[in-house]
């Protein structure tokens, strides 16, 4: 069994090297999955619709690739929020509110960089700590508690406990707290964090960066 201390700093617990923009296109209803070996995702566009008529096409009917001003308002703000600070991120169609155009074949497309980040995995009711060098301020990019991971702050707990890998909860708790601030601390708990599985052991999840504070 894989056995976690309270706080994982992954990645060696440094600045990671950011990479040059990606694009990403996904076609219909299939998943739409953005990822970073290293850093995680900063978002810099993102469209949900059609722009012309040769992408996604296919052996499509011309009729549903016709209309090429067929974009939602508020698709990129949708994806900057489930994905951004994250180093795997994977979103449906099912994510927007509404279909832009339903006589339209659409697809999602997304612009983005993998930026340096920490990355840290705190087990639920553990304090997490958050440090940055004289003259920097934390930066919360993500934080998440939940379970997303069968494996991740399972030593010595129960199987029930633990048996549900769909538990997200994004949080801006994390940010709120310590955001502009050198050091940081805050306990993992629903009390702080608040609590969308009941019953399951969770741990939070967050990524940060340290930024040259202004007047250093």
């Amino acid at each position: 069994m894989l056995r976690l201390s309270s706080t994982l700093l992954l990645a060696a617990a440094c600045l990671l090297v950011s990479t040059g923009a990606q694009r990403v296109i996904t076609c219909g209803n299939h998943v739409h999955r953005l990822s970073c070996e290293t850093g995680v995702i900063r978002v810099q566009e993102s469209m949900y619709g059609r722009r012309d008529r040769d992408t996604c096409s296919g052996e499509k009917a011309e009729e549903v690739a016709i209309n090429t001003a067929c974009s939602l308002e508020g698709a990129e703000d949708t994806i900057r929020t489930s994905c951004d600070g994250k180093k795997v991120c994977e979103v449906t169609p099912a994510i927007f509110a509404r279909d832009p155009c339903n006589d339209t074949f659409k697809y999602i497309q997304t612009t983005y960089t993998c930026i340096p980040a920490i990355h840290l995995i705190t087990c639920e009711q553990s304090m997490v700590e958050l440090q940055c060098d004289q003259g920097h301020v934390i930066h919360v990019y993500h934080a998440d508690f939940g379970r997303r991971d069968p494996h991740i702050c399972s030593f010595r707990r129960e199987a029930s406990h633990m048996e549900n890998i769909k538990c997200s909860n994004p949080t801006s708790k994390v940010a709120e707290r310590c955001n502009g601030k050198r050091t940081c601390s805050m306990r993992a708990s629903s009390g702080m964090l608040g609590d969308t599985c009941p019953r399951m052991y969770k741990y939070l999840e967050l990524t940060y960066n340290c930024l040259k504070s202004v007047g250093a």
